[in-house]
């Protein structure tokens, strides 16, 4: 299974990926070995994930998300969260 994932750091910045392993990659983002981007701040935290049995679904979506149309679909489907 392969999961596409969006963290909120408390400045309100995001950051979307994918990882076969959720689990440990929060851990990873968490304990500041995570991505360039996550390193840089603490205190993110999971907010919304979605699951894929294929590797390139997984993909196409996280670079779905990261595009305008996709962070309109977040604000849309994060509402509450949001406001």
């Amino acid at each position: 299974m392969y999961w596409v994932y969006v963290l909120d750091c408390p400045d309100k910045s995001w950051y979307i990926g994918y990882t076969s392993n959720l689990k440990k990659r929060l851990i990873e983002h968490q304990s500041g070995y995570g991505s360039e981007t996550t390193k840089k701040k603490n205190g993110w935290k999971l907010i919304y994930c979605e699951g894929y049995l294929d590797i390139q679904d997984a993909k196409g979506r996280e670079v779905f998300l990261k595009s305008g149309s996709g962070r309109k679909f977040l604000k849309r489907q994060l509402g509450n969260y949001l406001s």
